[in-house]
């Protein structure tokens, strides 16, 4: 079983390039059965994908982290444990916004301290819905302060776009990475974070890689779905195939990622992930399962070396394909529009 490469965010903390997602672990995905998740977390922390993503508006899921890093401290001992990284993020309500404080969000950081059974928490990736309401940057200072108290270690954010990162770096913050979505249909973090990440020297860490499914052997050949679909995730994505170029030009791209991955030995997915893995900045791609029965696929990600020719094929699709309008989540946030409409805003709320 080959062992995901790793990547070193700073010098004694690395993480593993594929990343656990904790997702679809979350509440509103149909039963779970917990010690059936912390055997599967077991298992892909043994095959070397150890480091995890999860949020405090993931219903359950930091307390599921939480009882497999136990576990896996008591079965494998503190040496190997402290491989184990554990990467959550702290999303306020879109209806409390305009009336947070500090001590709010300090209770939000030490909820997570204790559903994982951390003193320090690795990584919190911060979100903000609307940039309008409140002070998002005095709310990032605040994140610092908590980092000087030891509260957490890296400082991060997820879905900001440029104008917000930039204020991020003018204003000191030491910001590590940004959690986007990033995939072959979705290149909107090529348009300028990607210079601000080489200026300012953060990372991504990606999701989206495989546009909810989309982007698998699945969809080659499949008709346009037509009415509604299965889940939100789908109906999302199906929005980005739209604005990518529509189903032809779709299904030539995953006509073409069949074949490089007909050469590797994979399937489209991996080779879609891959991809994205191999773009600048990229420090990890976040997969989510719900079991480990995607696990050697997981791991295949990181295995792959794609080749001058392969990526050639793909660029010869994508240079047909239409730029999707404005910056990182900026069709997500216009909460009238056609993406936004379909988010969700007060999750800490549902799950109260």
């Amino acid at each position: 079983m080959t062992v995901p490469p790793r990547f070193a965010l700073e010098p004694g903390y690395e993480i593993s390039r594929v990343i656990r997602g904790g997702w679809q672990l979350a509440g509103g995905h149909g039963a779970i059965d917990t010690a059936a998740a912390i055997e599967d977390l077991i298992a892909a922390a043994d095959a070397g994908i150890t480091t995890f993503d999860c949020a405090d508006i993931y219903t359950g899921v930091e307390e599921i982290i939480g009882g497999f890093r136990a576990e896996y401290a008591n079965r494998r001992g503190a040496e190997a444990l402290a491989a184990i990284r554990v990467h959550t993020k702290c999303v306020p309500d879109l209806d409390k916004l305009g009336g947070l404080t500090r001590p709010m969000l300090q209770e939000t950081i030490d909820r997570s301290r204790a559903r994982l059974g951390v003193e320090t928490l690795d990584l919190v990736q911060f979100h903000w819905w609307d940039y309008e309401q409140g002070d998002w940057l005095q709310a990032m200072r605040w994140l610092g302060e908590f980092r000087q108290e030891g509260r957490l270690h890296f400082l991060s954010g997820t879905n900001f776009d440029s104008d917000h990162v930039a204020a991020m770096k003018e204003a000191g913050l030491p910001l590590a990475t940004m959690q986007l979505q990033y995939s072959l249909l979705d290149r909107r973090p090529e348009k300028r974070m990607a210079g601000l990440a080489g200026t300012h020297g953060f990372k991504f860490l990606c999701y989206g890689t495989v546009a909810g499914g989309f982007l698998s052997d699945r969809w080659l050949g499949a008709p346009d779905p037509e009415g509604e679909l299965e889940n939100r995730s789908l109906t999302k994505y199906r929005l980005i195939i739209e604005d990518f170029g529509g189903w032809d030009l779709f299904q030539r791209l995953l006509s073409a990622l069949r074949g490089i991955a007909g050469r590797h030995g994979a399937d489209i997915a991996t080779i879609a992930s891959a991809a994205v893995l191999a773009r600048p900045h990229v420090a990890g791609v976040i997969v989510g399962a719900r079991n480990r029965s995607h696990l050697d696929a997981n791991l295949a990600i990181g295995a792959v070396d794609l080749a001058p020719q392969d990526l050639a094929e793909i660029e010869a699709v994508l240079a047909e394909a239409h730029p999707l309008d404005g910056d990182v989540y900026t069709l997500e946030r216009d909460r009238h529009g056609r993406h936004g409409s379909i988010m969700k805003y007060n999750l800490n709320k549902e799950e109260a």
